[in-house]
């Protein structure tokens, strides 16, 4: 993961509205919403791999991935899967939002930016497919070396593959798991192949088994983005510890109960937040003394070993004190 791609939020981002232009289905429980600005004007850059916070009218903030042409600064576009069972999100914008709604959002950010290399493997589950897609496009206009293995639970539930029939080069592998059962990760993981990238977003199933292939494979080989916190991280680890926050020199105490970014909070420090549990990267903070202990599922190997950022949200430190840039 580029380190660059990762900036620390200090306080409030300012929000963008937008203005929903079209909502089209895609695929079976999926719809996409296209969206503009709705003061006019171009909306701001993003590239391959970004997200954005979309605020919904019922006070619901949920991460969506951008999902149509980075050149096109006049819309943005997101995939959405109805997913009934989830925390609110999807099932509101399938079932209340409509064309012309307007909406709150968040500027892009990237933590699963599309990196340089000789040839990439892109491995996608289901909805995992809309970070990936504008991945492909612009690989197909550069003529690079990528293959696509792309599984859903039926050919109707799959959204986008016509879009990528069209595009020029690479091998595309189409898996209904209804009829070609669970997309055949040995075939095409069996080993580290120096030179390539993998990139992977779908359900936690399919993203467990594809690390645990990669498992011995060098740091950074494989690039993933998850819709939901893995299991193996604790929501909180034990210990208290303190946070200075280095611009005003306040001193905060963390009891092991609470996230560091709750304890912030109560002692009326404003952070940026959204998913609260590690996978968007919104509250990133940069540190300035002291160690992190990593929880999320954000940051690269090289990233957690650096030691300069941390999510407060799920992480906590390993030392007495850790000094923010706050």
């Amino acid at each position: 993961m580029n380190q660059a791609a990762i900036i620390p939020a200090h306080g409030a981002d300012e929000q963008l509205l937008l203005k929903i232009d079209r909502r089209e289905p895609v695929a079976d429980g999926v719809v996409t919403l296209i969206m503009t600005s709705a003061g006019g004007g171009a909306l701001p850059a993003w590239s391959p791999g970004a997200h954005i916070d979309l605020v919904l009218p019922n006070g619901v903030t949920r991460q969506y991935s951008l999902c149509g042409d980075p050149a096109d600064r006049s819309r943005w576009r997101i995939g959405v899967l109805h997913a009934p069972a989830s925390r609110g999100g999807s099932e509101y914008i399938h079932t209340q939002l409509r064309a012309g709604d307007a909406l709150k959002a968040s500027h892009p950010r990237n933590n699963f930016p599309l990196e340089p290399a000789g040839r990439y493997l892109f491995i996608a589950g289901g909805i995992g497919i809309t970070p990936i897609l504008p991945m492909l496009a612009q690989l197909s206009a550069t003529n690079a070396d990528w293959r696509l293995l792309y599984g859903g639970r039926s050919a109707r539930s799959m959204a986008f593959v016509e879009e990528i029939a069209r595009l020029a080069g690479g091998v595309v592998d189409i898996c209904p798991e209804d009829e070609n059962g669970l997309l055949d990760l040995d075939a095409c993981l069996s080993g580290h192949e120096p030179g390539r990238l993998v990139y992977c977003c779908g359900p936690e199933p399919l993203i467990e088994a594809v690390e645990d292939r990669c498992r011995s494979w060098p740091a950074g080989a494989l690039r993933k983005e998850r819709f939901s916190p893995s299991e193996r991280h604790a929501p909180l680890d034990p210990g208290e510890f303190d946070v200075e926050l280095a611009r005003s020199g306040q001193r905060v105490r963390v009891p092991a109960d609470q996230s560091m970014l709750s304890a912030l909070e109560d002692a009326g420090c404003t952070i940026t937040n959204s998913c609260r549990a590690g996978i968007c990267g919104t509250c990133l903070v940069k540190v300035l003394a002291g160690i992190p202990e990593h929880n999320d599922d954000i940051l690269s190997d090289q990233q957690r070993e650096a030691g300069e950022v941390v999510l407060p949200c799920v992480s906590r430190s390993r030392t007495a004190t850790l000094v923010l840039d706050l």
